[in-house]
């Protein structure tokens, strides 16, 4: 199992995401996203813009996707959490990138479908 999920691994393990596309989200402009991987456990950091401070944890379901499950306090002392299903892909530039579709559980309705870039130092 941990061979069909390397290719996840190698393009998530410790490397930054920066929101590429998040019209519905919380996410935006300043939020960065920080992964680790454990075999096909996956968790995260992130922070920035409206986001005081988020975490993830979920796993890799295939060659190319993950699912999370997500929470985070904003800048505005609100408590939300939710969930999203995503696909791992590979940009023009050799770039990671990941799209979502998710959705709220708590603290807000609703969901949406994101986008975002590795960012590369």
């Amino acid at each position: 199992m941990e061979t069909l999920f390397s290719q996840v691994g190698e393009r998530l393990h410790d490397r930054r995401f920066a929101v590429a596309d998040n019209t519905q989200g919380l996410s935006g402009s300043g939020t960065v996203f920080h992964y680790r991987i454990d075999g096909v456990g996956i968790s995260s950091t992130y922070q920035g813009g409206r986001i005081r401070l988020g975490h993830q944890v979920g796993r890799v379901t295939g060659p190319d996707t993950i699912e999370l499950l997500f929470h985070c306090l904003t800048t505005e002392d609100e408590i939300l959490s939710g969930w999203s299903r995503g696909i791992v892909g590979v940009d023009e530039a050799g770039r990671t990138t990941l799209s979502f579709v998710w959705g709220w559980l708590s603290g807000a309705s609703g969901g949406g479908e994101s986008s975002y870039v590795e960012v590369v130092d």
